[in-house]
């Protein structure tokens, strides 16, 4: 039973994203891994190659279309590719820094700084979560105290997804705007003074994403740096988790499809005992459930997707998706990694890699258990 998601022209981009990293990920990948640090020609490269900020105005050199179904094919062929440090990094850039700026930058702020982000040349990060802060966003203490017509921002946050290499970070900090403290976004650039990065943070997995500390010691922003209204901060972040989970969601949909991909092609080439690993009656239920579990999921998904389009996608149904969705793919790759053997334990081969890498998606973004108070939250509104 398949439904039709895609169109003629998402196949044909999809052709497009093979070729990009046929020729600008895959040579390079293992190297990044080892180095724990993506070339910044990747970045470039798929700029020019038109994937990154399809969503922005022409005059930025976007494409002016956005359709999440295209996120969506970069995601599924970079899951497929393994690449999926990269993959994280597109995410971040494309479906939270960019979006935060469309909607909520000024045109001199847009004309400053989307051309860049499109071509790939400027490279972005938020900075939400601190030290003493995950999920619970209302308690964070990096703080920006007004200086004549400048702020002055002081603070420091850590597991920035593109922290080392970004020119351009959306700090979230708290502001005093007369009537108590308030959350606002400010965008600091590279070079500003006292803008300091720390140590690239050693994961268990996601090795090649740099994911860093960064620390603010009294950074002058120009009131021209400020992005959208002062104090309106948290408003902006609790309108962009739904898309920003739906992201996590696409790519734990499409890391459970790589790997179920994966494990399929090896069982039927292994060999135990005279017999195809995927002839045994256990390997073959193993592979029943994980592809009734996966068509189910997709189906859930890409009526997210597609409500994302519409500018309906609720909160709840992205926490949904969110959390489920990264269980999924936990139990999807583990049972891989199962049939896999001793070589799923190895980074010969893809499945090794990917139980590393998707440990994180139940995490970031929102705890499982976050989704599961977010939705819990709902159902017990509807009762009062």
């Amino acid at each position: 039973m398949r439904q039709t998601f895609y169109d003629d022209d998402h196949e044909a981009f999809r052709e497009v994203v093979a070729t990009y990293i046929a020729h600008s990920v895959a040579p390079s990948y293992p190297q990044w891994e080892a180095d724990r640090l993506i070339d910044r020609a990747a970045w470039t490269d798929a700029g020019a190659a038109g994937l990154l900020g399809m969503a922005a105005q022409e005059a930025f050199g976007g494409a002016d279309v956005d359709d999440y179904r295209f996120r969506c094919v970069i995601a599924e062929e970079l899951a497929f590719a393994g690449a999926t440090s990269l993959a994280s990094g597109f995410a971040l850039q494309d479906d939270i820094v960019i979006p935060y700026l469309l909607e909520h930058a000024t045109k001199d702020q847009l004309e400053r700084w989307m051309p860049s982000l499109v071509s790939g040349e400027t490279i972005s990060a938020i900075a939400m979560t601190e030290p003493g802060t995950g999920s619970d966003l209302r308690g964070i203490t990096t703080s920006a105290v007004r200086d004549g017509s400048d702020w002055v921002l002081s603070g420091q946050k850590t597991f920035i997804t593109n922290g080392i290499h970004a020119d351009l970070v959306i700090v979230v900090a708290r502001t005093d705007t007369g009537s108590g403290p308030r959350h606002t976004l400010f965008v600091v650039e590279r070079e500003a003074p006292g803008f300091e990065r720390g140590r690239k943070i050693d994961k268990i997995g996601l090795h090649a994403q740099d994911t860093a500390e960064l620390f603010f010691d009294q950074v002058r922003v120009p009131a021209e740096n400020v992005l959208g209204e002062v104090g309106a901060a948290f408003g902006y972040l609790m309108a962009g988790l739904p898309r920003e989970r739906l992201s996590i969601a696409v790519a734990a949909l499409a890391g459970s499809a790589a790997a179920l991909r994966w494990t399929e092609d090896y069982v039927f080439q292994r060999t135990a005992f005279g017999t195809r690993v995927g002839d045994f009656q256990n390997t073959r239920f193993m592979l029943a459930e994980m592809e009734t579990e996966l068509d189910v999921t997709r189906a859930y998904v890409h009526a997210a997707v597609l409500a994302q389009n519409e500018g309906s996608l609720t909160t709840g149904d992205a926490s949904k998706a969110k959390w489920w969705t990264t269980e999924l793919q936990e139990r999807i790759v583990t049972r891989g990694l199962q049939l896999f053997g001793g070589y799923g334990f190895t980074e010969e081969f893809p499945i090794g890699r990917a139980f590393r890498d998707s440990r994180v998606q139940s995490i970031y973004g929102g705890t499982t258990e976050i989704m599961k108070e977010i939705i819990g939250r709902e159902i017990e509104r509807r009762h009062r």
